[in-house]
């Protein structure tokens, strides 16, 4: 079968078949993101999603249901294959919370995948013949991608742009126009291709996309080479971190009959040599542990917080992840997610309060009403945690301010970043042991590297069970620990850069180039 006939095959495709195709390239696009990173499938994948959306035409009413049904299909595969490891959260106390696996792994893909089918419907509603189809697209997807990132607090996790992520070169382009920026050109990029078939005489023409697309990737790879080559990695002095990995199971994080147990191990491992120059603690200025780091509350256990003083060197601090009850509260049962800043005498310097919660896994929605009908968030606590109130950064001692993100803040563009309060480093403690040696800490950490190279900031990232790393502003990787290990990491402190194009320009740029593409699309299909 020739390529043409493959392709009209596709667009001529109804019913059940035209579902099975979508579902099967949305879950194949799931690829391009990490831990795999085989983005050049999506040159396969997005020209089918095009072709599909041409044959919703024999629908009614323009094909906008037909449309709208292809891009459910699309986005159910590509959120089920990419998102599958949310179910690992509800095996931890499966007792509890195992009967609702099947409905987090369907459920949340499910809901998902409506944003892609609004985006394809309206796409169709701007279709046109030749290379605009592309960017109606192109425009509708973005536009799309961006409302799943902010509706109902929002989740823009593996948004199409990061398969342009996994190259370090080609990921420098969120330097200029961030992720929605990237997820903008990645659309119009790979769904290029599908203009192969469009006419047979002008040759030329239906091979001007593709070649347009190569070229925008040149050139991104070209930037990118240049912009890694001019910047190396430089360090902040006198800044010696240690980042523990305890790789602590579950059960002993929620468990405070383990309290004992947790506070050695932690101890025993921050202290262990890395090497034949190691003297142990003696040279560290600033310990790092992971989110949540204690099955009790650290500020009520006294043992512990000697524990603490006595393992850290005088001038050195402790920065760790603790459930913070709400004394603010006193008639409630409530707590925050926190980060302690702690020096050596045991004195907490610094308090901070994570600000977006992870919605059924810190609080539910509508939580009295869930909760009198049985209902709990997987974390267990009585009423939800309670958010802090604004993100900020803090003074710390012996390092330029820290800017602290709790768990999957740092996967949110720009969100958590005070732009009259500019850090020297990102701090992202956080707890991937709910999700197992699975892909989703790889594409977690991906994300977080991604912010980095946004906003020109170095980060520092401790999880429980990995992956735990030290990244620069380039997101070059300095130094990690694997997922599914204990150890520690010794590293200096990279020195941020001066702010990026994003950080100056913020997502304007791509507004008004997605506008500009909005209206070149209306104007052809008015022609039409």
């Amino acid at each position: 079968m020739s390529f043409t006939r493959f392709a009209h095959s596709i667009v001529l495709a109804w019913g059940w078949q035209r579902a099975a195709i979508a579902f099967v390239v949305g879950a194949l696009s799931a690829l391009a993101m990490a831990p795999l990173d085989l983005w050049p499938v999506m040159f396969v994948t997005f020209p089918v999603l095009v072709w599909l959306i041409d044959g919703a035409s024999a629908g009614r009413r323009g094909g906008l249901f037909a449309a709208a049904a292809t891009g459910w299909f699309f986005g159910f595969g590509y959120f089920l294959a990419g998102l599958y490891w949310v179910g690992y959260a509800f095996l931890v106390d499966a007792d509890t919370f195992g009967w609702l696996l099947p409905f987090a792994v369907a459920g949340l893909p499910a809901g998902l995948a409506i944003f892609t089918a609004l985006g394809c419907a309206l796409a169709r509603a701007m279709w046109t013949r030749g290379a605009t189809r592309i960017l109606a697209l192109a425009v509708a997807l973005t536009v799309v991608e961006w409302l799943r990132g902010h509706v109902l607090t929002g989740f823009p996790w593996n948004t199409y742009g990061y398969a342009l992520t996994g190259p370090i070169a080609l990921a420098q382009a969120a330097s200029l126009f961030g992720i929605w920026g990237l997820t903008f050109l990645a659309i119009a990029v790979f769904a290029s291709p599908a203009t192969l078939i469009d006419d047979p005489v002008d040759t030329r023409r239906r091979w001007l996309p593709l070649a347009a697309s190569l070229v925008i990737l040149v050139a991104f790879g070209t930037y990118g080479a240049i912009r890694l080559s001019n910047n190396p990695t430089t360090f902040v002095e006198g800044v010696h971190l240690r980042l523990m990995q305890p790789n602590t199971t579950q059960d002993d994080k929620f468990n405070y009959s383990a309290k004992q147990k947790v506070m050695d191990h932690y101890v025993t491992l921050s202290d262990r040599a890395t090497g034949p120059q190691s003297t142990g603690m003696s040279d560290v200025t600033h310990l790092i542990w992971p989110e949540a780091a204690f099955p009790f509350f650290l500020t009520r256990e006294a043992d512990a917080m000697a524990q603490i003083a006595d393992l850290l060197p005088e001038g050195a601090v402790l920065i760790t992840g603790a459930v913070r009850p709400a004394d603010d509260k006193p008639r409630t049962q409530q707590a925050y997610n926190s980060v302690y800043v702690i020096d050596h005498d045991g004195t907490i310097l610094t308090v901070h309060d994570k600000v977006h919660l992870v919605p059924f896994g810190e609080y539910l929605p509508l939580q009295g009403l869930l909760e009198r009908i049985g209902l709990q968030q997987l974390t267990k606590v009585a009423g939800g945690y309670i958010s802090g109130d604004r993100h900020r950064s803090y003074s710390i001692p012996r390092a330029p301010r820290m800017l602290p993100l709790v768990c999957y803040e740092v996967i949110f563009p720009g969100e958590g970043f005070p732009r009259d309060d500019r850090p020297g480093w990102v701090l992202n403690l956080t707890n991937d042991g709910w999700f197992g040696i699975s892909s989703g800490p790889h594409q977690h950490l991906r994300q977080a590297r991604v912010r980095m190279i946004e906003e020109g900031l170095p980060l520092v990232r401790a999880a429980n069970t990995g992956i735990s790393a030290v990244v620069d502003p380039l997101g070059r990787i300095v130094g990690s620990l694997p997922l599914g290990s204990e150890g520690v990491l010794d590293s200096a402190l990279p020195q941020a850069i001066p702010p990026t194009a994003y950080v100056r320009a913020g997502d304007s740029p791509v507004g008004l180039a997605v506008a500009i593409a909005f209206l070149i699309v209306i104007r052809r299909r008015m022609r039409s």
